[in-house]
């Protein structure tokens, strides 16, 4: 297992490569080696190349070739007229810790290839020559992309084709532009998992939409943030789908715009369309297809979402299918179905449970307050309660830059969001962290909702003020910033906060 280091100011394709001080230069002097499994290509920080990275050799699972960085200062860039990193049937590979910019083609290519991961990789404005997904994999197996970033490129943020078991997580999409470009394209695929994701197409010049899956089998899409485009989620044609607890907005631009769309392509059998907030935009879930199609549309179940601030309703359904729409909540203002005469009177299509409220943050609110109640650590013979604290910050386990701001109020981030990658010593992690006070815990999820939960066996004997100091860290990768803030909760012995 040999690490081999190339820096393009100091190193010389004359050096060995395998230390420091004797790095190569170039790109194309680590293509002519034959790299071996446990292998790893260390680019220097602050090192910039302008070739393409051509992989051909393969790892192993149990000791992968991994491609990577080294020393201080920013990451290494990759420019290219052509792709950025290019391969073709490589297994068992890591890509991590670079920038790829300015590129002819895609940031990354994989064609039939095995067991890849890309992680912490900061792509933008590839697709300069050609209309290129900026990450794009074909024909190919096991492959996940995480806590990396594609901003500002021609073509596709993500274009997966083929490709059985696609994990795309934390990873951030800005503006994929073109006249048929959506942030992530998704072709034929199956095991999908695209979770934790902010992609944002609000400023993107395409009409198209935020993630479009073209006959996914077995895809749960959940946790992310989907604004902008013309719609938010197509999956149109596929088998076993789960889309939940998304924050689905700003789908706009068309009368058939959508948050959530299916059965327009094919058959569509087994959602699961549930907890998820689809706001800002025309119609909410919208089971349609074209006139003349004999597309089935069977067992599709939309429960637990939140509807509000739409120009059409919740729910649209104008073509024969089955299934429900239960306990939804609806804003007053937003129609809740649109379902044609004749599958009404089929009842094929169950309608129920749904309730209509005058605010849904009210709504919201009052529920983030009983979650809290009831995760007390331990059941507390005074039932004392506490409010849950909500506002829009957002977290991700992200190595970009670090705003600075209070944990409990977003007060300079840009676009209501905050990268905190540390508090104090605990990373946090897919499930959140707790910090400790004196009088319980706090909470905090990745979606950026707080939850205080009281230690009954600290309870200050009376009703009144709780104040608890939080401290913690915000950590970029660079620079470590400290910070604090205080909550202040008032207790009811016998009950709950109001």
């Amino acid at each position: 297992m040999t690490i081999y280091y190339v820096n393009s100011a100091t190193g010389s394709d004359r050096n060995s490569g395998t230390n420091q001080s004797s790095a190569f230069a170039t790109l194309s002097k680590v293509e002519s080696l034959k790299l071996k499994p446990g292998d790893s290509v260390l680019l220097a920080k602050g090192s910039v190349f302008n070739e393409q990275f051509d992989i051909k050799y393969s790892g192993t699972e149990s000791a992968p070739i991994k491609i990577g960085s080294y020393g201080t200062g920013s990451a290494p860039v990759i420019h290219s007229n052509g792709d950025g990193i290019h391969s073709l049937y490589a297994s068992n590979i890591v890509i991590e810790n670079l920038k790829i910019s300015n590129i002819g083609g895609a940031g990354i290519y994989g064609g039939s290839v095995t067991n890849w991961t890309v992680r912490n990789v900061d792509i933008s404005k590839t697709g300069l020559s050609e209309s290129a997904g900026a990450v794009t994999f074909r024909s190919s197996k096991n492959v996940t992309v995480e806590s990396s970033k594609v901003t500002d490129v021609k073509g596709d943020g993500f274009w997966i084709e083929k490709v059985a078991g696609v994990k795309l997580l934390n990873n951030t999409v800005t503006s994929a532009n073109g006249s048929t470009a959506d942030a992530v394209q998704m072709n034929d695929s199956s095991n999908i998992l695209i979770k934790g994701n902010h992609l944002d197409q609000t400023d993107a010049s395409s009409p198209k939409g935020v993630i479009a899956l073209v006959r996914p089998t077995n895809a749960v899409v959940e946790d992310n943030v989907l604004t902008g485009g013309g719609f938010g989620i197509s999956a149109q044609a596929g088998k076993t789908i789960a889309i939940r607890d998304n924050d689905i907005s700003g789908f706009h631009g068309y009368s058939w715009s959508f948050g959530v769309g299916l059965g327009d392509q094919g058959d569509a059998r087994d959602y699961d369309i549930s907890g998820n907030h689809i706001h800002d935009g025309a119609w909410g879930v919208a089971v349609s297809g074209p006139i003349g199609t004999s597309y089935t549309r069977t067992n599709i179940k939309v429960h637990d979402n939140t509807f509000d601030d739409l120009s059409q309703a919740a729910l649209k359904v104008d073509r024969p299918a089955t299934g429900s729409f239960t306990n939804n909540t609806i804003e007053s203002g937003t129609t809740a179905t649109s379902i044609s005469p004749a599958i009404a009177d089929a009842h094929t299509f169950t309608v129920s449970g749904n309730q209509t409220v005058a605010n849904v943050e009210t709504t919201l609110a009052s529920a983030d307050t009983k979650v809290a109640a009831a995760t007390t650590t331990t059941e507390a013979a005074a039932d004392a309660a506490v409010v849950a604290v909500h506002d829009n910050l957002k977290i991700f386990t992200d190595n970009g830059e670090a705003h600075r701001g209070n944990l409990l109020e977003n007060d300079s981030s840009d676009n209501d969001t905050l990268v905190l990658r540390r508090f104090g010593d605990e990373s946090v992690g897919k499930h959140g962290l707790t910090l400790t006070g004196d009088y319980g815990s706090i909470h905090v999820d990745r979606e950026g909702n707080y939850a205080y939960t009281l230690d009954d066996t600290k309870l200050p004997g009376h009703d009144g003020h709780v104040s608890e100091t939080f401290s913690y860290g915000v950590n970029d990768g660079n620079s470590q910033h400290s910070d604090g803030d205080t909550l202040t909760v008032y207790i009811h012995m016998d009950g709950l906060v109001s």
